[in-house]
C-alpha cells in the first residue's frame, strides 16, 4: 500500500492507542494491588531498533526504562539470535531498563515472517523480588545482592517454550510465590496484547507502510516538540538541591544541574552531584535519563503521548559513579528519591524563567510505605506497598494541588481503603489532609496528608522512606517554603517516634503507623492573597486562624475593610 499521509495517520494513531490497550490489559490481569490499584507499571512499544513509539499511562518515572530497556537487549542478543515467540526478562539496575530490581521489565520482540519489525516492552513493581525484607523494599541495604533476585536480559520464553527453570528459580525465591507468578504472567498478556496489534497492522497495511508511519511518529514527535523548544528562553540556567540522607547516617548529598537550552537542543548537565553513596538512595544513568525526560516534556509539548522522537532535542550529561549514575554494586532500592530530586532540581531551575508552566515545590518524595506481617485471620503473610500523596506547590496565577502524587508516580493511586484492610492486617483510622505550618503564598502551596495504619495483626513491620524530611519544598516571590515528611510510630505507651528512613520497625496490635506527607511551597508575598480566598481557607480549614494572623496578617475582625 502506497505510503499516503492518511494511513501513516490511522498507522501512528493505531500504535498510540495500542499502549492503552496494553494498560489496561494489564491492570486486568495481574494480581497484585501495587500492580492494578496503584498502576505502579508502565507499557508500551518500540520500533526494532528500541525507539519508544507509545507508552500507555502509568508512571512518568519509567519514561526512559522501555525503549533503553530493548536497546541492552539488542546489546546482548545480537538480532540473529533473537526468533519469534522469544520473550525476555529484566531487572538489572546498572542497564538499560534499570530502575530497581523490584521493577521487572518484559520484552517481546515483534516479527512479520522472519523480520524483526518492533517490541512491545511491559516494566511493573513486582510485590515479592526475595532480598533481606518483606516486599524487597530497604534502606538498609549497602549493596545490590541484599536487594533481591537479580536477572540480566535472560530468555523467559525461547519460540515460545516458558523456561520452566528460570520460573523456579522465581518462585523459590520470593515470598509471595503465586502473586509474583501470576504478574509474571500478567506482563506477558499485556505484551502479547501488544505484539498481536502491530502484527495486524503489518498485515493490513503492509510491513513497509507500517516502518515508515514509525519513522514518522518519530519525526513528528521531534518536530513539534522543537517548536515548543524555540519558545522557551535561551541560555544556561543553575540549580543545586539536597538528598539529605541515604538510610545510614550519611548526607546531605548534592544534586546538581546545568541547564543550556538553545534553539534545537537542551543538555542537562549534572556534573558535580555527589559521589554515589553507601545505602540505597542511588540511581543509574537510566533513571537519570527519565528524570530529565520528565522535566524536559513538561516545559515542552504536553500534548501529544511521549515517543523517542521528542526527546531526541535533549542530551543528559552526569559523570559515572554518582548517586544519580551509580555503578555495580551500588544499592538502588529508593533509587526514586534521588530521581525525583532529579526532576526537581532541574524543575528549580528553570521556574523562574516559566512560571506559567512550572510551579515551585512539591512534596519531593514518593512516601513509599511498605508494611508485613501475618494476616490476623488467616495466618498468612501479607505486604501491602504503596506510595503517599502530598502537597504540590502554588503557582504564579493558582494554588497548589493537595493531597497529590508526586512528579515521578504519574497516573498513580492509593489502594482503596476497603481493599487495604480486607487483605492486610491493620486498619485506617485517619487519611486526611494536615494544617501544619508552611506553604503559605499570595498562592498557597497544597496540602500533605496524615494517614494512620492502625495495626491489627499480632505484630507488623513497616519500611518507609522520604526526603525533604530536613530541607522543605522551596518558595518564590516571596512565599514560604512548604513543611517536611516524616513517618512516626505511636506506641502503646504515649510514646511518639519519629523517622525519615526506617526499614523492618515493629509495631504490635493497637499501635499506629503515621504517615505525614509534606505542603508544597507558597507562591509570592502572602499579604497579597485575596481576603474572599483566605477567609474560605480559614472556614474551610485550610489554613486556621493562627497561620491567617501571623503569615497573611489577616484578623477576621478586619475581613469588612
Amino acid at each position: 500500500m502506497a505510503h499516503d499521509p492518511f494511513t501513516q495517520e490511522i498507522i501512528k494513531d493505531a500504535l498510540v492507542a495500542l499502549g492503552d490497550e496494553m494498560f489496561n490489559a494489564m491492570i486486568r490481569t495481574s494480581m497484585s494491588p501495587i500492580i492494578y490499584e496503584t498502576t505502579d507499571f508502565a507499557v508500551g512499544a518500540t520500533d526494532a531498533d528500541g525507539n519508544l513509539l507509545a507508552q500507555g499511562d502509568g508512571v512518568t518515572g519509567f519514561l526512559a526504562t522501555l525503549d533503553t530497556a530493548v536497546q541492552s537487549t539488542l546489546q546482548r542478543w545480537p538480532r540473529e539470535t533473537i526468533r519469534p515467540g522469544d520473550i525476555f526478562l529484566t531487572n538489572s539496575p546498572y542497564e538499560g531498563g534499570g530502575t530497581h530490581l523490584s521493577d521487572m521489565v518484559i520484552l517481546c520482540p515483534v516479527f512479520d515472517g522472519g523480520r524483526l519489525i518492533a517490541w512491545t516492552v511491559n516494566k511493573a513493581h513486582w510485590t515479592e523480588v526475595g532480598g533481606t525484607y518483606p516486599g524487597s523494599a530497604t534502606t538498609a541495604s549497602t549493596d545490590i545482592f541484599q536487594e533481591g533476585l537479580h536477572l540480566r536480559f535472560v530468555k523467559l520464553y525461547d519460540e515460545g517454550r516458558i523456561n520452566e527453570a528460570l520460573v523456579e528459580v522465581i518462585r523459590a525465591n520470593v515470598r509471595l510465590p503465586d502473586s509474583t507468578i501470576g504478574d509474571m504472567h500478567a506482563g506477558v498478556a499485556a505484551c502479547r496484547v501488544g505484539a498481536k496489534r502491530i502484527g495486524e497492522l503489518a498485515e493490513k497495511y503492509g510491513a513497509d507502510a507500517l516502518l515508515a508511519a514509525m519513522e514518522a511518529l518519530l519525526d513528528y514527535g521531534e518536530r513539534m516538540t522543537l517548536e515548543e523548544l524555540k519558545k522557551l528562553p535561551k541560555g544556561v540556567f543553575e540549580a543545586e538541591d539536597v538528598v539529605e540522607g541515604d538510610g545510614h547516617g550519611n548526607g546531605p548529598f548534592a544534586v546538581k544541574v546545568r541547564i543550556t537550552i538553545t534553539d534545537d537542543k537542551m543538555i542537562a548537565d549534572f556534573t558535580g552531584t555527589s559521589p554515589q553513596a553507601a545505602g540505597p538512595i542511588n540511581m543509574s544513568y537510566a533513571g537519570l535519563i527519565t528524570a530529565a525526560r520528565c522535566t524536559f516534556k513538561a516545559v515542552t509539548n504536553t500534548e501529544i503521548k511521549a515517543n523517542g522522537g521528542c526527546f531526541r532535542a535533549l542530551e543528559v550529561i552526569c559523570p559515572p559513579g554518582t548517586i544519580l549514575s551509580a555503578r555495580s554494586p551500588a544499592p538502588v532500592s529508593i533509587y526514586y528519591e534521588s530521581m525525583l530530586a532529579a526532576i526537581e532540581t532541574m524543575w528549580r531551575a528553570l521556574a523562574p524563567l516559566m512560571p506559567h508552566k512550572l510551579p515551585v515545590g512539591h512534596q519531593r518524595t514518593v512516601g513509599a510505605t511498605f508494611i508485613s506481617g501475618l494476616h490476623p485471620d488467616t495466618n498468612e503473610l501479607f505486604v501491602m506497598g504503596e506510595p503517599l500523596v502530598g502537597g504540590w506547590g502554588g503557582a504564579i496565577d493558582h494554588d497548589g494541588d493537595s493531597g497529590q502524587f508526586c512528579a515521578a508516580n504519574g497516573q498513580t493511586f492509593n489502594i482503596p481503603i476497603e481493599l487495604a484492610e480486607s487483605r492486610y492486617g491493620f486498619e485506617i483510622d485517619r487519611y486526611a489532609l494536615h494544617d501544619e505550618d508552611g506553604g503559605a503564598g499570595q498562592y498557597r502551596g497544597g496540602k500533605g496528608v496524615v494517614l494512620d495504619y492502625r495495626v491489627t495483626a499480632d505484630e507488623a513491620y513497616l519500611t518507609y522512606s522520604a526526603t525533604r524530611t530536613t530541607s522543605r519544598p522551596w518558595a518564590m516571590g516571596g512565599g514560604q517554603e512548604g513543611s517536611c515528611n516524616r513517618a512516626e510510630i505511636l506506641r502503646s505507651d504515649g510514646s511518639v517516634e519519629t523517622h525519615a528512613m526506617i526499614t523492618g520497625a515493629r509495631a504490635v496490635r493497637g499501635e499506629t503507623f503515621r504517615l505525614i506527607s509534606a505542603s508544597g511551597g507558597g507562591y509570592g508575598d502572602p499579604k497579597l492573597r485575596d481576603r474572599a480566598r483566605l477567609e474560605a481557607d480559614v472556614r474551610d480549614g485550610y489554613v486556621t486562624p493562627e497561620q491567617a494572623a501571623r503569615d497573611y496578617g489577616f484578623d477576621r475582625k478586619d475581613k469588612a475593610a
